[in-house]
């Protein structure tokens, strides 16, 4: 009796430990190392069924928009593309102080498009912690926990991840890496609280890192081949006496020893978006079609590796990039309207190796043929 006891006590840890692997591994929202996101701030881009037969078509699986537009999920069904949502920074004040709205938002735009449209996360805002709205700072862990709390209570846990995306300004220094903390007007009261969840939940961190910026910020110092993965001295970290030859991995593990510095080793970053500019006005100079050609291919063969970082080398780089299509009502200098791989019209801006669409005098969807670049998919 002891002994059949003593083997379904084993069977049931064996089976519950499996179960809850099971389930860390469904809640991931990224798959592979390579996404990009789907900005629609322009009134010149194609139909979202369009943009998903182009992004089936160059083998890009992980996709974030900032909205939950019902055309775009509509669109996405049953497609198996893996899409992220966002919740605006407009909506998280209402979120924050009430349970019922954020439910019923949960309700009509994930639940509702479940299991056709593969929703796999919700970023609940977007670089709120070191902007200047300082009442969103205080509103972005209550709304964070309301829209977790409505995935738990509707049993998505397993399906949908909640993260919030940061920018660079949530660092007090990032150079070198190793002496990246977070600022302290933004450490204690709001970081911390919001990584301790993010850490209960099994959610990673997630930064917006753009080399383009802070190589315009500072040309004088900063060797623009370091920003663009080209052959380079690179620089060297004198506390770890870690080598870095790009930039990217040096802003993600400035994020890794920011997070170490709080108390949470090992939680992951993923970087949400990154990438470069083609076009900008007169004092943007980096912003050239051959830059962000540059960068955007040399990325996408960095991620093809599957590799970590110097700090962290067993953590695999994941990357969304910015941004499927150039936005022409974007606000800003000329630069921001310029991030696409695509034009307006879906063919390509420049060429690293991606399809474009073109129609054909039939007006119908066809794929273009004319690929000079060849890079293993990336998904």
């Amino acid at each position: 009796m002891m002994k059949s006891f003593w083997f379904f006590a084993q069977f049931l840890h064996v089976f519950l430990v499996f179960s809850t692997l099971i389930a860390s591994v469904a809640v991931q929202a990224f798959t592979g190392a390579y996404g990009i996101n789907y900005g629609r701030i322009a009134d010149n881009i194609p139909s979202p069924d369009k943009v998903a037969t182009l992004l089936r078509a160059a083998k890009i699986k992980n996709v974030r928009i900032y909205d939950a537009d019902h055309s775009v999920l509509k669109a996405f069904s049953g497609t198996g593309l893996d899409l992220v949502v966002g919740l605006p920074n407009g909506y998280l004040k209402d979120m924050s102080a009430n349970e019922d709205h954020a439910m019923d938002w949960v309700k009509e735009n994930v639940q509702a498009f479940l299991p056709e449209t593969r929703i796999r996360g919700i970023a609940v805002g977007n670089e709120v912690l070191g902007g200047t709205d300082y009442e969103l700072w205080g509103a972005l862990l209550g709304a964070v926990k309301n829209i977790y709390n409505a995935i738990k209570e509707l049993g998505l846990t397993d399906v949908v991840q909640i993260t919030t995306a940061h920018s660079q300004a949530v660092f007090a220094n990032s150079f070198p890496p190793s002496s990246c903390i977070f600022r302290d007007n933004v450490k204690q009261q709001y970081m911390k609280p919001l990584l301790e969840f993010f850490s209960e939940i099994g959610s990673p961190f997630c930064l917006n890192a753009y080399p383009f910026l802070a190589y315009m910020s500072d040309p004088e110092n900063i060797d623009i081949n370091y920003a663009l993965f080209q052959k380079t001295q690179g620089i060297s970290d004198p506390k770890t006496d870690l080598h870095y030859d790009n930039m990217l991995d040096a802003q993600i593990d400035a994020a890794y020893a920011a997070l170490e510095d709080t108390g949470f080793k090992k939680m992951e970053v993923i970087i949400t978006e990154t990438g470069w500019a083609s076009r900008g006005d007169d004092n943007e100079a980096a912003a050239t079609v051959n830059n962000a050609r540059t960068y955007n291919y040399n990325l996408r063969k960095r991620l093809a590796k599957k590799k970590g970082t110097p700090l962290r080398p067993k953590s695999v780089v994941k990357a969304y990039i910015f941004a499927i299509f150039n936005e022409n009502l974007k606000p800003g200098p000329t630069s921001e309207r310029n991030f696409g791989l695509y034009k307006p019209d879906g063919t390509i801006a420049y060429d690293i190796g991606f399809h474009g669409l073109v129609s054909s005098s039939a007006d119908s969807l066809r794929l273009s043929s004319k690929v000079q670049v060849s890079l293993p998919p990336m998904n």
